[in-house]
């Protein structure tokens, strides 16, 4: 992997061009305890995307993959890591993209359409509906069980579930937490009314972490949703159903 410095942060990247040459760059955006290639690589999305003649590009968050480890929760504000999206963009020299992030990711990606709207093309939020807004989601204990010696039993089974995640994607689990505890901003109806780019909301039918797609997507002025029917938080991120509906989105939008 390359990497660059993002405001004193080392930032990790993935730079795939498209088949048969230039294509809009699509910014993909992983989710908590993921890293681009657990989230994109692995769940054949880059493939997807290249072979359909986008030039893509996949980064690790900051305290995630092989990205700098911070270990202040201050350091992990949804408006910083979007930063680092949006510096992405500049050290590769992207005026526009279309940006495309999972749970985490995808509130990164809203930050970054809300906060630079002229450097997104389209946003394209996975695994997140109306908890972008109303903070629910994943339940407490999560960073607790992160840091606790190994062995030690979980506050509930959604925090034992992402040790065993993190522990798999050999993750930072102090990085981690302290990513957890500083990341869940929201963002208010008015600030959503506000992205005006075009948007696909897509959310698992049974997803009982992100909360409703459709009603997230209302509240933007050029969105849509997409329900895959079956899947859950997990199983939708990688599912063909996503891939060629995002495929779709993108073919059509402006």
């Amino acid at each position: 992997m390359d990497s660059f410095d993002s405001d004193g942060v080392r930032i990790a990247y993935l730079d795939a061009p498209a088949s048969g040459g230039a294509g809009d760059a699509v910014l993909l955006i992983h989710g908590f305890a993921s890293n681009h290639a657990v989230n994109w690589v692995n769940t054949l999305w880059v493939r997807t995307l290249t072979q359909a003649g986008y030039r893509t590009i996949a980064l690790d968050n900051r305290g995630h993959g092989e990205s700098g480890k911070l270990y202040d929760p201050a350091r992990y504000g949804a408006e910083d890591m979007a930063g680092d999206a949006v510096r992405l963009l500049d050290h590769l020299g992207i005026a526009r993209a279309d940006v495309m992030g999972y749970s985490m990711g995808a509130r990164i990606a809203a930050h970054v359409a809300l906060d630079h709207a002229a450097r997104v093309r389209s946003v394209l939020i996975g695994g997140l509906g109306m908890h972008l807004v109303e903070g629910r989601g994943l339940p407490s204990g999560i960073a607790e069980a992160l840091e606790a010696p190994a062995g030690a039993p979980a506050p509930n089974p959604t925090a034992a579930a992402f040790r065993t995640f993190a522990e798999q994607t050999k993750s930072d689990l102090r990085a981690l937490a302290a990513c957890i505890r500083g990341s869940r901003q929201t963002l208010s109806r008015a600030e959503l009314g506000r992205i005006a780019a075009p948007a696909l909301v897509t959310v698992g039918s049974l997803d009982t972490v992100a909360g409703s797609g459709p009603g997230l997507a209302a509240l933007m002025p050029n969105a849509r949703s997409l329900e895959l029917e079956g899947r859950d938080h997990s199983s939708a991120v990688g599912a063909k159903p996503h891939r060629d509906g995002v495929l779709a989105f993108l073919a059509a939008r402006p």
